[in-house]
């Protein structure tokens, strides 16, 4: 059912910044693979930003390639918590969500999430389950667990506490409240991004706490947008989104800078280490990355849109990146009605001096040396008939652009 614990920990390991603690994980992979059961996989969203992008599909990559190697996934949507709102990186409190934005919200998380993960593999749990069934004092209890001190670690506590910007009592329940998620499943291990490391790490805490076995941490670094620089984001127009349009997300991906393609092919594909291993090799040995890139590019939009889409994208990109390379600023010939062939249009060739006779234009066209819309024009092509915007390269400098 699995593969053997060493080459499992390879593949979980593509891209990971951080695990707490790898021997643990290495412990838990050998008794799942000694005993043939799987580990549970947890990972908890909060529905209040349901339009995912490359940058969130992070996490949930890693999750696919576990889900691969035989684990189950369980996705806990954050209902209950959503109501709080997760403070996390903010100056201040979240707004709460109602349960009818929450429920839309997931609606749209599922229609997206399932485009990399196995629906029928996938466990969708909502922690208004367990968390609204808690009795007063068993909520007494659970903030007994830990105290104020390690609560305003978190970054975002700290700097508001210091800046006497006010922070609720109810804010201080959300990370215990992701924890005792982890408590009610006994997850085996949970992911997340950097920006949740504390609630992550308590869970931990809180299933030590309860008797249970901890969870590993398993912490993704966060994805750099088509800038190179920033961190994927919609508001900053630096994304490629999972629902968009095969084209655009093979065109986008083109674009992202040569030094992030590793980066991209280890947490926006699945593809094994020893491949990346490969094509770090030919980078380094002088492989140009734009052909690199091409394939990350077919590798990505193929794990959302699959082949055939794919392939229209590929044949879409290299029409507008030949129409690309023909210059702008180039003569511009206007076809006359009733001689709009190529045939009918060399005498104007050669008015215009592009050619200095008919048989010269046609032992260029026999060389190979006159193509039309970056595609080499045969004596058999003569008859075509010439669309507005069409252009002609004679030789190697000589371009006209047709127009009508």
């Amino acid at each position: 059912m699995f593969v053997k614990p060493e080459e499992q920990l390879k593949i979980i390991r593509k891209g990971v910044q951080e695990i707490v603690n790898e021997e643990e994980l290495l412990t838990k992979l050998e008794k799942s693979y000694k005993q043939q059961t799987p580990l549970t996989i947890k990972l908890g969203l909060d529905p209040s930003a349901p339009d995912i992008h490359l940058g969130h599909a992070v996490v949930l990559r890693k999750i696919k390639q576990m889900q691969d190697l035989g684990h189950k996934v369980v996705i806990i949507i954050g209902d209950f918590t959503g109501r709080i709102g997760d403070p996390t990186g903010k100056a201040k409190g979240r707004v709460a969500l109602t349960d009818e934005q929450v429920k839309e919200n997931a609606k749209t998380y599922f229609e997206q999430i399932f485009k990399v993960l196995d629906s029928e593999k996938t466990v969708v749990r909502y922690n208004s389950e367990w968390l609204a069934k808690l009795t007063f004092e068993e909520v007494i209890k659970l903030a007994a667990s830990t105290s104020v001190a390690r609560i305003l670690e978190r970054d975002d506590f700290q700097k508001r506490y210091q800046n006497q910007v006010p922070i609720g009592i109810h804010e201080f329940f959300y990370p215990l409240m992701q924890a005792y998620d982890s408590v009610e499943i006994e997850a085996d291990i949970e992911l997340g991004g950097t920006d949740q490391t504390f609630n992550i790490l308590m869970g931990r805490t809180l299933q030590k706490h309860f008797g249970l076995e901890k969870q590993i941490a398993l912490f993704m670094p966060l994805l750099e947008g088509l800038d190179g620089v920033e961190k994927m984001s919609k508001s900053l127009g630096n994304y490629i989104g999972v629902n968009e349009p095969a084209e655009v997300m093979f065109k986008k991906v083109m674009e992202i800078p040569d030094h992030l393609i590793i980066k991209y092919f280890e947490l926006a594909t699945d593809e094994h280490p020893d491949k990346i291993e490969k094509m770090k090799r030919l980078l380094e040995e002088g492989v140009n990355p734009r052909d690199i890139k091409r394939t990350l590019a077919s590798i990505i939009t193929n794990l959302y849109w699959g082949e055939a889409e794919t392939n229209r994208a590929i044949e879409y990109f290299d029409t507008a990146f030949r129409k690309k390379e023909i210059p702008d600023d180039i003569p511009e010939l206007l076809i006359e009605a009733g001689k709009d062939t190529v045939e009918a249009i060399i005498p104007q060739l050669i008015e215009k001096g592009f050619v200095k006779s008919k048989s010269e234009f046609l032992r260029l066209i026999r060389q190979n040396g006159v193509q039309l819309n970056k595609e080499k024009l045969q004596e058999a092509d003569l008859a075509n008939v010439l669309m507005h915007e069409d252009v002609l390269k004679i030789g190697k400098k000589r371009f006209i652009r047709f127009i009508k």
